[in-house]
Order: C-alpha cells, then structure tokens, then sequence
C-alpha cells in the first residue's frame, strides 16, 4: 500500500553546519510540509557568540521539544524557549550543560544530554531551574549512575567517554544512549543502569519502538529496526551525485560528508523520518522496507539534520 502523504503532519527540524566560517550561518530551525513539498526556515542561528574552536560541536541548534505553547531549542550550552512562532521568551544556561545534543520531555521536566559532562540534566518547566543530574561512568562491566544537584559546584568533571547524544523518556524509565556507548541503557527510578540491547559503535538517536529499537546506524549509513524477536530492517540513507553536492572538500570528510543519519523521528508504527546530509529528511515505510519520500533542505554538504519533531501546532 502506497503511503499518503497529504496525510502526514508537518515536521520541524533543526540544522547544525560543519566546518563554517564566522560570519557564515551556523544552521537553524526549520518546518518542512512533505504533503505540500515546502520548507520554511524560521530561525538562523548565525551569532558571533558560538565557540569557533570545537568544529562541529558548537555550531547550530539541536534538540527540540514542546511544553503547551511553548517550544524548547538546545543549543550547545544554553536552552532557548520560543513561542510557536518563534518569539523568544527566555533562555536558560547551567555550567554543567556542555555540548547538549537531544532532550525529551516528560510530564512537568525536560531532559537534557550533557554530552560533555557524561550526564543528563532534568530542566524544571514549573519552577524554570535546573534540578537534578546524573553522571554516568562504567565499573568494569557495571553501569553506575551518580546523581548531583546542577545547581552546586559538587557535579562532576569535564569528561566525553561515551558521547552520550540521545535521551528518550518513557514511564518505564530514562533510555539513554551514545556513540561509545554500545548500548542502549535504561535508567530506572531506583537509579540502576541496565543496558537493554547492544548498539553498534557511532550510532545516534537509538531509541525504544514497537517492541525493539530503531536506530540510526550512522557507520554504516542506514536506518536500522531491529524487533525484540531479532527481525531486522535496514534501510538505506540517501545519498546524492558527487557533483551535485556543493562545499565538497571544504573540510575533513569525518566531519562534513553526506550520507550521515542523524535525527530520527516516528510517525507510528509504519513510518518513520530520518534526517541526513547533506541536509534531507526522508520518509522510511519499515513495513515495505523501503524509502517513500524526501525533501532536501540544502546541498551544502556541510549541513547537517540534527532535532527532528513533529510540528504539533
């Protein structure tokens, strides 16, 4: 069965540049209508405050999560809310919020990686504070989660081990995940650390779904579904002729190529989006295993998809 894509909600998507210049745009927000074939750009973030020294890590704008009317942007090391037409209304930092990547909410918290801090950090959407972290490190074999207040100077040290670039939460728990950490981990309220699956090494957005996990399997450049009875679907990303790509060569390709997955969004328990570059979001029928559609947001093999979203208002 064809999919139809007039029936499909609108989706937003943020956008991170690799190898950019000061001066240049450094990503943004997007909302993309597959049904209509359109895509608006409703926030730039070209600023003379991003860090230039970190290549990749510091340029563009990450997770997006929503709370009533009110819609939350990750940048690096700060946490924009934005009306839903995209006023901004305040901005929040914690000096152990370094290199966010994802964020999720639940209920009256949101959830944010510190990718460089090894934690996750819980945002207060009543009391607009930062509340609780956690610090997550390996005894031998053993996950241990170590709980901190962000607001005190008792956290812990700068540290990247695991890249952790990927929360998810559930009422069955925290699910976490990164690219060194080769699993998909599941913290609990008793603050115990159980690794559901394994993951291959450099993957993001790994995330329970429908009784498995999907994931994208960034290495090897597809989206990967795997059922709790070990079915696979493993579907290619999109890639472009060479010669159509622009800023080819700008920068070292482990940093700036296209085919990198990244962003990765379900719609139920059919179809999915994935997010690319150079900057794509494509349509994935995991019933029939194959790609249905994809829209392109640029060819500047530099832009990178990063949050993706359905677009709720």
């Amino acid at each position: 069965m064809a999919a139809d894509l007039s029936q499909l909600p609108k989706l937003v998507t943020t956008s991170v540049v690799r190898g950019s210049e000061k001066g240049q745009s450094h990503g943004g927000l997007y909302i993309v209508d597959f049904a209509e074939g359109k895509v608006e750009q409703r926030l730039d973030w070209n600023t003379s405050e991003i860090d230039f020294t970190g290549r990749g890590w510091d340029r563009g704008l990450r997770g997006i999560e929503f709370n009533s009317d009110q819609v939350f942007v990750a940048a690096s090391d700060e946490l924009f809310c934005y009306t839903p037409d995209f006023k901004l209304e305040a901005s929040y930092t914690n000096p152990y919020l370094r290199h966010c990547h994802e964020i999720s909410r639940r209920d009256d918290k949101l959830f944010l990686t510190s990718t460089g801090y090894d934690s996750v950090l819980a945002f207060d959407l009543i009391k607009r504070k930062f509340t609780w972290g956690v610090y997550l490190s390996r005894n031998g074999k053993q996950w241990v989660a170590q709980t901190f207040d962000p607001e005190s100077s008792g956290g812990p040290s700068l540290s990247n081990n695991y890249h952790i670039n990927m929360i998810h939460v559930a009422r069955s728990g925290i699910f976490i995940s990164g690219l060194n950490t080769r699993a998909l981990l599941q913290l609990t309220g008793e603050m115990t650390v159980d690794e559901v699956c394994n993951l291959p090494q450099g993957c993001h957005n790994a995330q329970p779904f429908n009784g498995g996990v999907l994931l994208n399997d960034t290495g090897n450049d597809v989206i990967r579904y795997v059922s709790r009875e070990g079915r696979q679907c493993a579907l290619p990303v999109l890639t472009y002729d060479r010669e159509a790509l622009d800023f080819v060569g700008v920068d070292d390709s482990r940093i700036a190529r296209q085919g990198f997955g990244r962003g990765l969004c379900p719609l139920n328990e059919r179809f999915v989006v994935g997010g690319s570059s150079p900057s794509t979001l494509s349509i994935y029928d995991l019933q029939e295993g194959q790609r249905v559609a994809a829209v392109n947001l640029t060819m500047d093999i530099r832009n990178a998809i990063h949050g993706l979203e359905v677009w709720p208002y």
